[in-house]
């Protein structure tokens, strides 16, 4: 495109030329010196992504991701190419714009789609076709899924006020402090493994991985990200003052959520810093649809969910650390759970640390080693039948390279997860844990592998 663009500005050069030879000259020419070229010209311009107005700007970004990924469940194993994960973290692209009001005030949009048809979070032993999860979850089955559309006004003394599907005030804020380059590869949502069903004495289980790191708000294997699928809502975003800023948001009937972040360097050391809340009722969302009760007139959904995240790095070594933790409140009503049961209140924490250094010239380099777990996360589904209490653990390492001139990271990873689940037949009038193929007492899961190589180029 750039270079079409840098044609039609030369032509255009060129024609202003033509214009300015004499007229004798042109006369001489048959007035046509320059025809060949505004035709040229026209031909260009319509061949140009052109931004709508010369009042806003426009701006074209996003990403393409993809991965080779090897996998064993204990029984079987294949390899497999699917996308990074869905909402934010695969591959999309993005139109932003922005026009300057006044001095202090500006107003703005963003309009971001997802495209993948193979997405981590969807595959299995049974399928290596992923889909789109997110576009699944807004009841379409395309590789096109709207993951943002919001417009904004935002003043540099007042802060921001942004309407429209966006991320509310609590999503990923206890992801985002991650600083050290290798969020998309590592972080505690079970990405690239949560639709893997689970095994135990070498047969399969009625459950996925994803049911033991459940988010009841948001009702899918999102571990602590309890609010990760966009929504329509309103948002409010605080200036910063002294590296402190803080979000609110509202939307949907009705789903809440506050925030507060820290970001700041002194000493030679950077640190970040964030912690949300949020509280979901609303009796049509994802978390009443998928495993928490039927959407009633009396209260499908009520949970609620704090999450806390925070990085240090030491800049001359580059060493750095991070830590997530989140615990979240259930209270689905008597009468949308039949026994008047509530599942426990689940949670889960996650640390990464390593080193990042720039060792080649092409760019950082970045070596870490991760560990994570996620207690009693299990779905409503697991906890009605008989399952008393669940435990999802994670570990692995990885190195990411930076390829600065192609705005490109390449990694390669391994991870190892295991569980243990404890079944109990008389657990609130359950009738049983057969109906999740699980045996009386601890039922110890086969462990699960992955590796994973794969790269990501921005543009």
């Amino acid at each position: 495109m750039k270079k079409y663009v840098v044609c039609a500005l030369t032509s255009a050069g060129l024609l202003a030329g033509c214009f300015g030879i004499t007229g004798a000259l042109a006369a001489d020419l048959g007035g046509d010196c320059c025809a060949d070229l505004e035709e040229r010209v026209a031909e260009l311009e319509a061949t140009t992504a052109r931004k709508g107005n010369r009042k806003v700007s426009l701006t074209l970004s996003g990403f393409v991701a993809q991965q080779i990924m090897w996998w064993d469940d204990g029984n079987e194993s294949n390899v497999y190419i699917t996308d990074t994960g869905s909402v934010s973290i695969g591959t999309h692209f993005a139109f932003s714009g922005k026009a300057q009001i006044t001095h202090d005030v500006s107003a703005g949009f963003l309009l971001k789609i997802e495209a993948m048809n193979n997405d981590s979070l969807g595959v299995s032993q049974d399928t290596d076709e992923g889909g789109n999860v997110l576009a699944l979850v807004q009841g379409s089955d395309g590789p096109l899924a709207l993951e943002s559309a919001y417009w904004y006004l935002k003043s540099n003394s007042l802060g921001r006020l942004s309407v429209g599907q966006q991320s509310s005030a609590a999503d990923n804020q206890a992801i985002l402090p991650d600083g050290s380059g290798t969020l998309v590869q590592a972080n505690y949502v079970l990405y690239d493994m949560q639709g893997f069903i689970t095994r135990t004495g070498g047969a399969y289980t009625n459950f996925n991985w994803g049911a033991l790191a459940n988010c009841h708000p948001v009702g899918g294997a999102v571990a602590a990200d309890c609010d990760g699928y966009p929504s329509n809502n309103v948002r409010y975003d605080t200036p910063t003052f002294f590296g402190f800023g803080a979000s609110a948001s509202w939307g949907e009937d009705d789903v809440w959520a506050v925030s507060g972040r820290y970001a700041g360097e002194f000493y030679g050391f950077k640190f970040a810093s964030a912690v949300a809340y949020l509280q979901n009722t609303d009796e049509t969302s994802p978390g009443a649809t998928f495993g928490n009760g039927p959407a009633t007139a009396n209260g499908g959904l009520d949970a609620s969910h704090l999450q806390a995240g925070a990085y240090g790095e030491h800049v001359p070594s580059g060493l750095f650390l991070y830590g997530a933790y989140g615990r979240e409140y259930n209270s689905v009503t008597a009468s949308t759970r039949g026994f008047g049961r509530l599942n426990p209140d689940g949670e889960n924490w996650y640390v990464k640390a390593g080193i990042k250094r720039r060792w080649l010239s092409h760019g950082d380099t970045a070596i870490y080693g991760e560990y994570g777990n996620n207690d009693d996360k299990m779905t409503a589904g697991l906890f009605d039948a008989g399952v008393s209490s669940s435990e999802l653990e994670q570990y692995g390492v990885g190195v990411v390279q930076n390829i600065d001139a192609a705005a490109m990271q390449m990694w390669l990873a391994w991870r190892h997860y295991e569980g243990d689940v404890n079944c109990n037949s008389n657990l609130n009038g359950a009738t049983g844990c057969a109906g999740a193929g699980l045996q009386e007492g601890k039922n110890g899961l086969e462990a699960f592998d992955l590796i994973k190589f794969g790269a990501l180029i921005a543009f």
